[in-house]
């Protein structure tokens, strides 16, 4: 079973959060020309929607941890590394599916793509520093 720091876990999942929201704030005007799921991009989401993603965003720490402490990544490289392969691995290939099967614009699956290797970057970096 890993050892799993709790509080990095928690740190990431809020540091994610506030990266992310700040990614996609960048990107509000061409996000609504995108898809119109953006079109009240510029309204203050629910709490129960902050709730659920900085949830979501501990979840994702979380396996990330476990991942850090099953493969004993020690330093920053290592954190990188592991970060890479599982956006490579997961978002990029999920994203590249919506593409490709359900016409989701490229555009946008490359901004989702972005906010992804942020959020593993940061997970990654976080909770093997913080070990």
């Amino acid at each position: 079973m890993p050892e799993l720091n709790y509080l990095a876990i928690a740190v990431a999942a809020v540091a994610v959060f506030v990266v992310s929201t700040v990614y996609y704030i960048a990107f509000t005007d061409r996000l609504k020309r995108l898809s119109a799921a953006y079109a009240d991009a510029d309204a203050r989401p629910a709490a129960w929607r902050v709730a659920i993603e900085i949830l979501r965003s501990a979840i994702v720490g979380a396996v990330v941890a476990g991942l850090v402490s099953l493969i004993d990544v020690v330093d920053l490289a290592g954190a990188v590394q592991l970060a890479l392969a599982l956006w490579i691995g997961f978002p990029v290939v999920l994203l590249t599916g919506s593409v490709i099967w359900e016409r989701v614009p490229p555009m946008l699956a490359v901004i989702h793509a972005g906010d992804w290797l942020l959020k593993l970057l940061m997970n990654a970096v976080i909770v093997t520093v913080w070990r």
